[in-house]
Formats: structure tokens, C-alpha cells, sequence
């Protein structure tokens, strides 16, 4: 029987394999066993609306009008944002919307092109 680690998160005995990915039934932690080197921890997996991974540098479309805070302005279903940054945080995507100028969205209301 292979020895697998505890969850890095909960530090569940329970873990199992999944493909190339660590689950913990516990918490729903998922991880690889090649973390990374930098800092001990895996780099977040970031899902549009449709549950596609997302990375830097993809283009993505608004799923829904989203009114910009402290602004009059809406962002309109449909605008393609072009060259995406992931960021940590509640607001998990950094762009630039033409028009706009910088702006921090959620992955929940994108979809990826």
C-alpha cells in the first residue's frame, strides 16, 4: 500500500488519489505532490463560470452586467478582457477593460474564449 501524506490543509490522515492529484475527503483539499519551491504551497486554481482553469494572459468574456463601484459605468455581457492576471484575494482577476481603465473582477463572472 502507497503511503500518502496528510492534508497540508487539515492535516486529515484520510487523503486519496485521484489521477495526478492528492484529495482530502475532509476538507475537499486538492493538491499535487510537487508543490510549489518557492514557498511550500501550491499556486490557487482559479475556474471561470464554466469551471474551465484560467491562467495568466488568457482572454475571457463578462457574463452578466457588472456595475463599477463608485462609478455610473456598467460593464456590459459580452466585453472581452484580453490578457488576464491572476491575482490572491476575493477579487481574483486583474485587467485592463478598454474604456474602463484597471479593474479587479471575479472569476465567477467570466468565461473563458
Amino acid at each position: 500500500m502507497i503511503d500518502l501524506p496528510n492534508c497540508p490543509k487539515c492535516n486529515s490522515a484520510y487523503t486519496y488519489e485521484d489521477g495526478s492529484l492528492l484529495i482530502c475527503p475532509e476538507c475537499a483539499h486538492e493538491w499535487t505532490l510537487e508543490l510549489d519551491t518557492e514557498n511550500g504551497e501550491e499556486p490557487p486554481i482559479i475556474k471561470d463560470a464554466n469551471g474551465n482553469v484560467l491562467n495568466d494572459g488568457d482572454t475571457v468574456t463578462v457574463i452578466k452586467d457588472l456595475k463599477v463601484k463608485g462609478s455610473s459605468l456598467v460593464v456590459k455581457v459580452g466585453t472581452k478582457v484580453k490578457n488576464i492576471r491572476l491575482v490572491d484575494g476575493d477579487h481574483d482577476i486583474d485587467c485592463k477593460i478598454d474604456g474602463f481603465g484597471a479593474m479587479k473582477l471575479k472569476s465567477e463572472f467570466v468565461k473563458k474564449v
